[in-house]
């Protein structure tokens, strides 16, 4: 085992691909061709004397002696990007939280949070990013962001399987509501009917490989009627608001509808919930990722208080 010529590519490379989850995603993420992420990743592992990666039909995944080089890696790496920022002038930053955080809770949650931090921690900075909830775990893994916040459904169950297991906390659970334009008929009351669903029409997020089909009414006993697709929440709030179709949403995202949007709950049938979790690798946390994960669940607490 010698790691006297692993390049720094080499190590961004690898938690690149750790963090991706595939050679190909890591690939477009850094700008280059894949031939070229499998040879550093292959470099890496020479000199490691052992496979870092498992190979997966679903991509790759950390093997023991890979998470012991990522969590290395990522040491070396990081003080080579505070080496190159004091040089340049720019001022430490060892009050800074690598926030990752699913599409919907940066509508409301996040800069509620982070309104707050600013008061009460202003010293901290906050880098935050969004992603899917499986990218987000794997970015965790890969030790490039310190907390995350993710969404689960039904059946719940831990985000990975990987050991050791993450620490996870339930900020909320609330069930899933259903933006309507203001103007249809179901909106005119205080809650819709499940029964009342049928023949509507619908507009979902993009089906992927992480992200099932999320928009319609979970358990309809019809073929929905896909109007449009769409990732972004704004859009398919604002295609709701025009009378484009109906869309399932998080209760915590009522504050961020658009005028022309109700947000009602479902009666009749089963209720799905939707949980949000805080998650973090288990080792103690510094203490400003303490302070950022307080300041997520009091502005957690205080979303569920308003609703």
């Amino acid at each position: 085992m010698d790691f006297t010529d692993v390049s720094l590519t080499a190590l961004r490379v690898f938690r690149a691909v750790a963090e991706q989850g595939t050679f190909t995603a890591a690939a477009t993420s850094l700008g280059y061709t894949q031939s070229a992420v499998s040879r550093q990743i292959a470099s890496i592992e020479r000199a490691a004397g052992a496979e870092l990666l498992e190979r997966r039909r679903d991509g790759v995944r950390l093997t023991t002696a890979g998470r012991v080089v990522m969590r290395r890696a990522t040491i070396v790496l990081d003080e080579i990007d505070a080496a190159a920022r004091e040089l340049s002038g720019l001022p430490g930053q060892a009050g800074t939280v690598r926030l990752g955080w699913f599409p919907s809770a940066g509508a409301v949650l996040l800069p509620r949070a982070l309104a707050a931090l600013r008061h009460t921690d202003p010293a901290i900075q906050v880098v935050s990013r969004e992603g899917s909830t499986p990218a987000l775990v794997r970015a965790l893994r890969a030790g490039s962001l310190d907390l995350a916040l993710l969404a689960s459904a039904p059946p719940f169950r831990p985000p990975d399987a990987e050991s050791p297991p993450l620490a996870l906390q339930t900020l909320t659970e609330r069930a899933l509501c259903l933006a309507v334009p203001a103007t249809h008929p179901l909106a005119r009351g205080d809650f819709i009917d499940v029964a009342d669903l049928r023949g509507q029409r619908w507009i979902t997020s993009s089906s992927s490989g992480e992200d099932g089909l999320m928009g319609v009414w979970p358990g309809l006993d019809e073929r929905p009627e896909i109007a449009h697709t769409a990732r972004d929440w704004l859009a398919k709030l604002h295609l709701v608001a025009t009378g484009c179709g109906l869309t399932t949403v998080p209760a915590a995202l009522a504050p961020a509808a658009p005028p022309g949007v109700r947000i009602l709950p479902v009666r009749g049938g089963p209720q799905e919930q939707r949980r949000l979790l805080l998650a973090r690798l288990p080792h103690r946390p510094t203490e400003p990722v303490t302070r950022v994960a307080a300041a997520l669940r009091a502005a957690a607490l205080d979303a569920d208080t308003v609703a």
